[in-house]
């Protein structure tokens, strides 16, 4: 299909029920590149402030409004636009993925797409230099940074804020764990990624709608993406414990023949020892039937971004 989008960049942020923010950003990305970009705003079923295509043309830009029939969530919603922006961009054309609330800043976009003039990179990602952050949260993520690498084997230090190359897109696009949790997808495509360190901006206007719990559930669909190498890895320590037991059952058993040990002890451990060896197996046996199901299951179709899409608005600088 040919391409909708007249200018170079686009900018592909999801929106939900924060008009004020997001006006202000598009207001923001004309400044900084003199209108030379297009927006693909996806309204993530938004409902009390549904974003219209006007508050595009009122920042003298031009792009689409992608109005979604139901709330499916921030990742979903960065997949949608995704999506759509595949079938239309062109060989020329560049692709960043950024909050609408402020956070994302609309300076750091370049040093990204510098990045991006390396033939050598697909992709260029954000690390913040810096947290403003509370306590709680900070703590949160140095543990499932570690708990990430830990299970997963990768180190993942960005989020959604992004510039994609056409060929990336079009890459992404057709992976159907993006909608899960774009980062990790990011990490499990293969493609060549850059990472660039940037400071992070205030909000705008309003709250973070992300609360610790959703920030957590968060955290855990990201390790879904790499969901083999995690039931592997919990498999090994399994097996490596049902070995231990083992272990520890012959030593108790010698040290019964022995007689060093005191009445009633060895029947306690051997107890023990047999019912860690029983739940770790059990476990094992789990983790390898539930690697095979999703192995089997990463073959399935990706759905089609029209499904979620109620309606498309066309916004004219």
């Amino acid at each position: 299909m040919s391409s909708i989008f007249t200018k170079d960049l686009i900018v592909v942020t999801p929106i939900y029920e924060d008009v004020e923010a997001s006006s202000r950003l598009f207001r923001e990305l004309y400044d900084t590149f003199d209108g030379e970009l297009s927006i693909v705003a996806v309204d993530d079923g938004s409902v009390r402030e549904p974003v219209e295509k006007s508050y595009i043309e009122d920042a003298k830009l031009d792009g689409v409004v992608l109005r979604l029939n139901r709330n499916v969530g921030h990742q979903k919603a960065i997949s949608i636009g995704l999506d759509f922006v595949s079938e239309h961009i062109e060989d020329h054309q560049k692709v960043v993925v950024m909050d609408s609330d402020g956070e994302d800043r609309p300076l750091s976009i370049k040093e990204l797409i510098e990045a991006l003039k390396s033939d050598d990179v697909d992709i260029a990602v954000a690390r913040r230099k810096s947290r403003v952050e509370t306590l709680k949260f900070k703590m949160f993520y140095v543990i499932y940074k570690w708990f990430f690498s830990f299970l997963a084997g990768k180190k993942i230090n960005f989020g959604n804020f992004m510039a994609l190359k056409p060929n990336a897109v079009k890459r992404v696009s057709h992976m159907q764990e993006l909608g899960i949790h774009v980062a990790a997808t990011i990490l499990s495509s293969k493609m060549r990624i850059e990472t660039v360190a940037l400071d992070r901006g205030p909000r705008y206007a309003g709250q973070s709608k992300m609360n610790f719990v959703g920030l957590v559930l968060h955290g855990f669909k990201g390790l879904m993406i790499f969901a083999e190498d995690v039931l592997v890895r919990v498999g090994i320590v399994s097996a490596g414990v049902a070995v231990l037991t083992i272990v520890g059952g012959i030593i108790a058993t010698l040290l019964k023949i022995s007689g060093f040990a005191t009445p009633g002890w060895f029947s306690l451990t051997l107890e023990i020892f047999f019912l860690i060896f029983m739940q770790t197996g059990t476990l094992t046996l789990m983790i390898l039937m539930l690697t095979g199901v999703v192995k089997s299951s990463a073959t399935t179709k990706h759905i089609d971004y029209r499904l979620f899409v109620d309606e498309i608005l066309y916004a004219k600088s």
